[in-house]
């Protein structure tokens, strides 16, 4: 498992499912969180059992467009219940494990009458389908690495954009790694978020400021930064503890 600096001890990622439900039965939601043995969370004081009005939008701005069937969106519009599952804290050494286990949650929580799933701390959803289907991916894979791409695809978010023309991830702290940024970024740099964001996650490299990357022999040369994380407070959601690193196109 890799292991960054910028790691306060006093911080530690977690999951936040939000999980939306017609007629969804609380008791039911309790007893798959419990079934699923993940340490995960879950308190009937803290679900909603009326629609809200934000999730809606809520949802559509988590690239819900980018899975989302008309059922979907149909099945966010006529939600009557609200519920929010919680894993445990994530330290490093268990982060794979950890959302394997929330990932397997989310599939059964969906098969036991829930319509959609948003995870909280990185802003993004999938359509039920496409939830079903990495789920059913990471279950299946034949090695540790394919059960990580699997992951990735389940939780990291890509590409966000801010007012600086940086383009970056965010979910890379549910697995325990740095998130990802390139400055000056397109979406045809997205492919160079993957690779680089893969290249952390599976090879576990040992890299300082000013070294080099190529997602190919061939490929256009980046020059490497590890920064702190200074985009999130470190009471969100969305802070990564593990920094990011900056990619910088060479020349």
């Amino acid at each position: 498992m890799p292991s960054y600096p910028f790691r306060p001890q006093h911080i530690y990622p977690r999951h936040v499912l939000c999980v939306l439900g017609t007629g969804l039965d609380l008791d039911t939601v309790g007893e798959v969180v419990r079934a699923a043995h993940a340490g995960a969370t879950f308190d009937p004081a803290d679900a909603r059992t009326a629609p809200d009005p934000r999730m809606p939008v809520a949802f559509q701005v988590s690239l819900a467009n980018a899975t989302f069937t008309d059922a979907d969106v149909a099945a966010v519009a006529a939600h009557d219940t609200v519920a929010y599952v919680l894993s445990p804290p994530i330290h490093s050494v268990s982060a794979w494990t950890i959302s394997g286990q929330m990932l397997a949650l989310t599939a059964a929580l969906l098969r036991a009458g829930a319509t959609a799933v948003k995870n909280e701390s990185s802003g993004l959803t999938h359509g039920r389908e496409r939830w079903l289907a990495i789920a059913d991916r990471a279950a299946t894979a034949p090695t540790e690495d394919d059960h990580v791409v699997s992951l990735y695809d389940a939780w990291v978010k890509r590409p966000i954009s801010d007012d600086d023309g940086v383009l970056f991830s965010c979910g890379m702290h549910l697995l325990g790694a740095p998130e990802v940024e390139i400055v000056d970024g397109t979406l045809d740099d997205v492919p160079t978020i993957d690779a680089f964001a893969g290249y952390l996650l599976l090879e576990d490299p040992v890299l300082h400021d000013g070294e080099g990357f190529r997602v190919a022999v061939d490929a256009p040369r980046w020059t490497v930064e590890h920064r702190p994380c200074d985009r999130y407070e470190e009471d969100s959601f969305f802070y990564n503890p593990f920094g990011a690193w900056r990619l910088t196109r060479d020349g």
